[in-house]
Formats: structure tokens, sequence, C-alpha cells
């Protein structure tokens, strides 16, 4: 397959320039995204139908479905949780009849299981749903939320009146900072206007690098092309963020669906679950919970996962991991299986007489001389680990 040039020069040089921007860039923020951030959306499954008794559900499930303990901490409620109107003091509300116990209440049951909860607004006049947005309200919200006890904020990018995006998000952060309680701060402005360049220094812990995803198979390979050249932009306290899975809302396969969330944890993107956990089948908790491939998202080895070779529709992503190993994802985005390969020197691993290459989700282990293959189906993925002796 072709090589990218210099692959393993490529790898010193960004992990070097990587951690100079990261001690640039993070200098003040509050580290609350260390790792990605892990936890559920509510967009996704349950769009404008979402209720607090849905948020409670899904809070439940996180917990006794064992992803709290792998590391699934936030429970996010995303647009339609506002009530049309203000409150007499100008403050947003909670829709009375899907919300009727209020925001706070809903945090605090979210606190006594050990998660934490996330909301959403937008920086504009109005919330996608055209509800009410933050826009020129930014410090009343911030300290509405924090007095809730909310733990991260989702800021959309809908109604903006034309101004600019820098700015709105900027007013925002500000405000988040100075309302005396450590928010995460999730921007979602979309590629158009590239925030992976500026939204870490408005605050930001993650940002948006595409569009909304759907739930197929064109969704994921679009996302993925899109990351190209993103990686210098990621690092602990400001990541990519490609956007929600949708492992197990039922638009793919299985294959599928275990190379998006592959591919997702090979970028180092925050693991936020968008199906409905509450009526999660067995498969969909396997690829949600699976350690392995978790370990390999909270990871950073000084460098977001790329691609680093190409053969017509098979491609080789990898990324460096702290321990000196490489994590491996062999990608098929066609339509006819096909044999995918990768070499140590390729991955940037120094020589070795043998190297171990772990399976991620077959949970095996063998050992190769040079090279890393394996036969990938249609429309599928396999992970590795590929350590030296």
């Amino acid at each position: 397959m072709k090589q990218s040039v210099a692959c393993a020069l490529a790898i010193s040089v960004l992990v070097i320039g990587t951690a100079t921007a990261s001690a640039q860039l993070t200098e003040g923020k509050p580290s609350l995204a260390p790792t990605p951030p892990m936890g559920w959306s509510s967009w996704n499954a349950l769009g404008c139908a979402v209720d607090e008794n849905a948020v409670r559900g899904n809070a439940d499930a996180m917990v006794a479905s064992g992803m709290a303990a792998l590391g699934y901490t936030y429970v996010d409620i995303d647009d339609c949780w506002m009530a049309p109107q203000r409150d007499a003091d100008g403050r947003l509300q909670a829709d009375p009849t899907r919300f009727p116990s209020g925001i706070k209440a809903l945090a605090d049951y979210v606190h006594a299981k050990g998660l934490k909860l996330g909301i959403y607004s937008s920086a504009g006049t109005a919330t996608c749903e055209n509800l009410p947005g933050s826009l020129d309200h930014e410090k009343t919200d911030a300290k509405t939320f924090a007095s809730w006890g909310v733990d991260l904020l989702k800021y959309d990018d809908c109604y903006s009146q034309g101004r600019p995006a820098v700015e709105r998000f900027t007013t925002m952060g500000r405000a988040l900072e100075a309302s005396g309680r450590d928010i995460v701060y999730s921007v979602c402005a979309w590629s158009e206007v590239q925030p992976w360049r500026w939204a870490a220094d408005t605050g930001a812990h993650y940002w948006r690098t595409f569009s909304d995803i759907t739930d197929s198979w064109d969704a994921v390979v679009a996302i993925a092309d899109q990351q190209a050249g993103l990686g210098r932009y990621s690092r602990p306290n400001g990541w990519n963020d490609p956007d929600v899975l949708e492992v197990g809302n039922g638009g793919m396969t299985l294959d599928e669906y275990r190379a998006h969330i592959s591919l997702w944890a090979l970028l180092n993107a925050p693991l936020m679950a968008g199906n409905d956990l509450r009526w999660m089948d067995a498969t969909t908790h396997g690829l949600l919970t699976n350690p392995e491939m978790i370990a390999v998202d909270q990871d950073w080895g000084g460098i977001q996962g790329h691609k680093v070779a190409e053969e017509g529709d098979l491609q080789v992503w990898a990324k460096p991991m702290a321990s000196g190993a490489a994590a491996v994802v062999l990608l098929n985005r066609g339509t006819a299986a096909g044999q995918a390969y990768t070499t140590a020197a390729d991955l940037g691993l120094p020589r070795a007489s043998e190297y171990e290459v772990r399976d991620l989700w077959a949970h095996s282990s063998t050992t190769m001389q040079a090279t890393v293959d394996a036969w990938v189906p249609p429309h599928a993925a396999k992970m590795f680990i590929v350590a030296p002796h």
C-alpha cells in the first residue's frame, strides 16, 4: 500500500509541535478534559422527544450496564429541554411539561449516581429547534447553568444574526469561566467556520470538526475524510469532535458500527453514546464497553490518530500510544473484501526482532516480524495494538 512520505519523521515533528501548542493553549484553562470526555447524549436517539424520565432512565442504564465504571460520565441533554420563553427575570427555564421537576433536580439525581449533567444552548437568538438561545444572555445563562449544577455545556451555532463566530463563542466561554462552577465547554460551531483553529482560545474543551452525523456508512467515511490535517489541533483539554456516536441506532451493520467506533477511538474523539441506553441490546453494549478500544481513545501519545496509507478502498489509520506502541485501524471503505497491511516502520515503531499484535475486538494476540495484515470485510475495520517485544 502507498506510504505517507517520511511517516515516522512526521510523527516525531507533530508530537513536538502538539506538545508546545498544548502548553500554550491550555494555560489558565481549567483541566476538566485531560482525556476525551465520555458519556451519553440525547439527540441522536430522542431528538425533541427528550424528557426528564428519559434522562433519568439513561443515567440509570449507564450505571447498571457498567458503562459508568468504564468512564462514561456525562449525561447530556441536547436541544428542546427549555421552555419557549424565558422567565420574568430573563432566565432560561425548563419545559414545564417534559421537565416538570426542573434541571436542578435532574442534576441532583445524576450527581447522586456519580455522573455529571450536560446541557445545551445556542450562540444565537434561538436554538436550532427555535427555542430561546443565549446570544446576548451569556452571563445570565452561564450563572443559571452553574446554579443548577450543570457540568457541561454544548453550545450550538444556529440563528447567529451574522455575527462573528469567534466573538459569540468567546463571550460564552468567558461567562462560563466567571460562573463560579467548573463547566466543560463543547463548541458546536460547524466545519464551515473551522472551529479547530480558534475554539481552544474561547476556553472550549472540545469542538466539532464536521456538520451533524447521520446513522449511515456514508456519513462515517465522510467525517473520517474531514479529519485529515486536524491532528495538530487536538490535545488534552482541547479535543477534535467528529460528533456523537450512532452505534446502536439501527442504520448500519455490526461491521460498520465497529469501524465507526474504532475510528472515533483512534481519533481521540469524545465518546458520547447516541443510542437510547434503556433499550440497548447485547451487541451494542459490547461495542460501547470494549475496554481495550476505550483505552485507545483515552490514551494520549502526543498525536491524534491519522491516515498513514491507502490503496483504493483500503486505508491504514494509526496513532502512537504513550507506552511506545502504536494503535492501528485497517479500514475497508469499499463493497468488496480486501487484504490490508502496514509495517512497523510505517507505524513509526523502533526496530525489533518481533512485535506483539493485539486484536482489540477479537481480544487475542499474535506476533509478527515486520508486517501487520488482515483480511477486512467490506465496510469494516480491524483494530490492533502493535508493540515491539
